[in-house]
């Protein structure tokens, strides 16, 4: 590696506390992706149905709608402990999932139910894992830190849907969970391994530190926040754009395309959800690498490429063109997530940067509503045809954001577009 890209790419990797959360988050990512493709397949063959493939997978996104709260009790009791409290949760559920798969129990109830209850917890882990790496790497860190953890979700995705499909081929549920639960302990005592940074206190507000004291307060204060600035709203809309029309073609009906139009097994729909997390990687040790981006621009252009890739997609009929078109599309989606998280980061105070990513957690629940919409559609009009309006209708959308606040988001001087 070359002088000039060691500094961007593994200057993060200086701070110890790094090196703890970012394995952790690693083998986090590791377990959901696992268990999102074992899931996914278990309630497609046992129930034969694209509608409940899309509500089990919508249920992991239940706890969108409380994720600002998340937020504000990571930045009151510290983000550090309120994820370790969450990864011991996982692990929690996951062996319940085993054990029921063991015994010979387990049935697609169970795994709504458990599902359920994991997806109130699940969504906000992206969250404040993000505000801890804002809390514990220098400001000039920052974009090298959030590229570089953004390659934890990438990796996992390829190793752990590989993994858990062949797991789940050879050995069973059962077995398979038994390294789901495995990933989530190990994660769990990695991150309790990282120093709690202090919790800030900023001096010029210490004189409304008594009128902080309810949490709905806090919660209030953290969505106004985000809406005093331009820039912010721009990504938070983008962010809900994109987690509506264009996540929900592959983060949740992967299984049935594998399935019904390509005629795969589980090998096959790993390859197909490993295609896109290699495109997806190859997109965050791009940016890590490089320097001088003007990040609002990237967000935009990346977005399109994103849009336009889903619609090339729709019309793949063989595996090899769809492995090669899904690597487009995760490079692209890599790059537009990880421009809006810098956006946020780099413009929210210490202090916010909790509630901020509540905030931009609660938009993901626009998935869940993508995903069983889309469900109804492919019955009725096919998957080919709801994937090409949902990605015509994506880049409309975006082209009136992007007019709507051009001037903080295309404009060279913008503060977004800072270097």
């Amino acid at each position: 590696m070359s002088e000039v890209a060691r500094p961007t790419a593994l200057a993060p990797f200086r701070i110890r506390n790094y090196r703890f959360q970012w394995p952790a988050d690693l083998l986090t990512s590791w377990a959901f992706e696992m268990e999102a493709l074992i899931l996914g397949w278990y309630v497609l063959v046992e129930t034969r149905s694209v509608l409940l493939l899309t509500l089990v997978a919508s249920l992991n996104y239940g706890g969108t709608l409380i994720a600002p709260i998340f937020g504000v009790v990571g930045d009151r009791i510290g983000q550090r402990d309120l994820l370790a409290m969450m990864r011991a949760t996982y692990a929690t559920l996951a062996a319940t999932l085993m054990t029921l798969a063991l015994t010979g129990y387990l049935t697609p109830l169970y795994v709504f139910i458990i599902v359920a209850i994991t997806g109130l917890v699940r969504p906000s882990d992206l969250g404040v894992r993000g505000a801890l790496v804002a809390n514990i790497m220098p400001h000039h860190y920052l974009i090298g830190a959030i590229s570089v953890s953004r390659t934890t979700m990438d990796t996992a995705r390829i190793a752990g849907t590989l993994t858990g499909a062949g797991l789940f081929a050879s050995l069973g549920i059962g077995q398979a969970y038994i390294a789901i639960v495995a990933l989530y302990v190990t994660s769990t005592l990695l991150t309790l391994c990282v120093v709690a940074p202090p919790k800030p206190h900023p001096a010029d507000e210490a004189g409304v530190d008594v009128l902080r004291t309810s949490p709905l307060r806090d919660l209030k204060e953290g969505v106004a926040y985000v809406w005093t600035s331009a820039r912010m709203r721009a990504a938070i809309w983008i962010a809900c754009l994109v987690n509506l029309t264009a996540y929900p073609l592959t983060n949740g009906l992967l299984p049935y395309v594998a399935r019904e139009v390509y005629g795969t097994n589980q090998t096959g729909l790993g390859y197909l959800s490993a295609s896109f997390a290699v495109g997806s990687l190859c997109g965050s040790i791009a940016l890590s690498l490089i320097g001088g981006i003007r990040v609002a621009r990237l967000m935009i252009a990346s977005t399109v490429v994103w849009y336009g890739t889903l619609m090339v997609f729709a019309q793949m009929h063989t595996m090899p063109a769809a492995i090669a078109c899904l690597m487009l599309v995760g490079f692209s989606q890599s790059l537009c997530m990880i421009s809006i998280a810098v956006i946020l980061m780099r413009t929210a105070s210490e202090h916010f940067r909790g509630r901020v990513m509540g905030v931009r957690m609660l938009v993901i629940y626009t998935l869940p509503l993508g995903l069983v919409a889309a469900g109804s559609l492919i019955d009725e009009v096919g998957f080919a045809a709801t994937e090409t309006l949902y990605a015509a209708a994506g880049l409309t959308l975006l082209l009136a954001i992007v007019l709507h606040w051009r001037a903080d988001l295309w404009h060279v001087h913008a503060p977004a577009n800072a270097k």
